[in-house]
Parts: C-alpha cells; sequence; structure tokens
C-alpha cells in the first residue's frame, strides 16, 4: 500500500487560528501531505490540580504562568475544530485529531472525522479506548511509545473483544523530542508486523527524530503509515517545534517515501524493457553457456 503521510500539527499552531489555516494549506498544497492532524484535550480533566497550577518544565517554552493554563493557551474549542476540518476539505486534506480524553474523544467523534489517533500517553485508558470502540465508526489509530510488550498485547486483544481490530492501525514509536537515531529502533516495525500484521488492519510509523531519512527505511520496512511533526519554523517557541519538519522538509519527505515505494518491487521480466537497448548496446559477449 501507498505510505500516507500524517504532518502532526499538535500544538505547532501556537493556540493561532490564522497560523493553524496556514499549516493546513501549506501540508496540503506545497508538502502533499494526505493528513494533518491536530490533538484535543480538556486540560482539567487530563491534569491534577497540583499538576496544572505547577510551573512547566522548561519556561522558556511556556506559553502561560503554569503548565494547565500553557495548555489551556495552545487548546482549540469545538467550534475551532470544525472550522478546520472545513479548512481541509477545502484544500484536500484529510483533517484528524489526537484526543487525550473522554471529553475530547466525544467532542471529535462529534464532528464525524475519517479517524482518530490515540496518542502514546492514552493508550492505556481502557475507558477512552471503550468509547471510541462503542461509538466511533471510523480508523482508530494507536501508537505504542512508552508500552510493553505485554500492554500492546492487551491493548490488541482489547480490540478484538470489541470486534475492531481491523479498524486498528498501530505505530511503531519512541517518545522522546528529539529521539536520537539509535533509540529510534526502527526494527520495530518488522516486530510489529510479524506479531499484529494478521490482526489490526495496519501497521505505521511515528517519529519524533530529526531529519527525513529513517521515513524512507520505514517504509521499506513495511509501514504503511508515517507520521511527522511539523511546523512553519523550528524556531517558534513550544515543545515540539525542534523535533518538528518545516515545510521544505515535509514536502522531501512525501516525495522520498512514495518514491521508495515504488522502487519496492521485482522486476516483471527477467530483463526489462528499459535495459534491453543497454544489454544490446553495452553486452558483447552473449555466448551460449
Amino acid at each position: 500500500m501507498k505510505p500516507t503521510i500524517i504532518a502532526e500539527i499538535g500544538g505547532n499552531h501556537k493556540g493561532d487560528m490564522a497560523i493553524a489555516r496556514e499549516m493546513i494549506i501549506t501540508a496540503a498544497t506545497f508538502c502533499k501531505a494526505d493528513i494533518v492532524k491536530f490533538q484535543k484535550r480538556n486540560v482539567k480533566e487530563l491534569l491534577t490540580e497540583e499538576e496544572y497550577n505547577a510551573p512547566h518544565p522548561n519556561p522558556s517554552n511556556s506559553y502561560g504562568q503554569t503548565y494547565g493554563a500553557h495548555r489551556e493557551f495552545l487548546e482549540l474549542d469545538l467550534v475551532q475544530h470544525k472550522q478546520l476540518k472545513k479548512w481541509c476539505e477545502e484544500y484536500g486534506v484529510i483533517y484528524s485529531t489526537s484526543v487525550w480524553d473522554l471529553t475530547s474523544a466525544k467532542e471529535i467523534i462529534s464532528i464525524n472525522p475519517e479517524l482518530i489517533k490515540v496518542p502514546s500517553a492514552c493508550n492505556l485508558n481502557k475507558e477512552l479506548l471503550g468509547y471510541l470502540c462503542d461509538h466511533f465508526s471510523g480508523e482508530i489509530h494507536l501508537s505504542f511509545g512508552m508500552t510493553t510488550l505485554e500492554e500492546e498485547e492487551l491493548i490488541v486483544q482489547f480490540f478484538e473483544k470489541k470486534n475492531r481490530a481491523k479498524d486498528l492501525i498501530i505505530y511503531s514509536c519512541t517518545s522522546g523530542y528529539p529521539v536520537p537515531f539509535e533509540d529510534i529502533s526502527l526494527l520495530e516495525i518488522t516486530r510489529l508486523k510479524h506479531l499484529f500484521g494478521n490482526r489490526v488492519k495496519s501497521v505505521g510509523f511515528s517519529g519524533h527524530h530529526l531529519g527525513i531519512a529513517v521515513d524512507s527505511a520505514a517504509v521499506a520496512l513495511g509501514a504503511e503509515w508515517i507520521e511527522r511533526h511539523f511546523t512553519l519554523d523550528r524556531t517558534w517557541k513550544g515543545t515540539d517545534h525542534a523535533a518538528s519538519l518545516e515545510p521544505d522538509g515535509l514536502r522531501k519527505l512525501v516525495r522520498d517515501c512514495n518514491a521508495v515505494y515504488k522502487a519496492l518491487t521485482y522486476k516483471e521480466q527477467q530483463i526489462l524493457d528499459i535495459e534491453k537497448v543497454q544489454r544490446d548496446k553495452l553486452k558483447k559477449n552473449q555466448i551460449k553457456w
């Protein structure tokens, strides 16, 4: 299957709808991504009072006096997500969102996206997974960052019991920002395909590394979905920008992943048509053995 490229905008819009719109347009028309993905949190449901009122762990990246205020500043409401979805439809790219809690899941389901993502941080939230299985008919995408082998098996079994495993796309992922190359562990894609390839709909790769070479290798290993964080400027304030791709990087990633996909074939005949002219010209000693 041709790889599907997801531009993970997340909170890189800095809470600004004009920036979010520009990112949608750029990802769709310049980069040629297939999907753009945002995030939806109910901050007070997700954080304890202590966590909400604590300072941001990296104050230079904070948009508020506390971590909770920072998260609230970057949050877009349901009306805004409806508008994001309309813009995506206008510019020919698929809208999607990661949901971090039950309230956010209910809200995003109400606008009927094609797919919903469960981030690594939330993949053990049984209530959230159950609600998505029972109330959302589209694809459910789920990352396996920070997840043990036993937990992976339990998650897939849960979807099988819900008769939703064939709508489940699982992602090989290392949760870090950015992730050094030695921790990306690309062969996890092979392992997931071997263990779960016949049990789930598909296997993807969600990367938080630098550069774009690794993603093409992920396609070669069989990842059918490639997800990368996307920003207009890696120097902007915020946690994710440094591990994100700018527009030209994402454009080249789409180009290279599609090129690798096209190249992943066997020869259709022993001597390809493109080789025949060269064979006649260059292969002089064509003797019978």
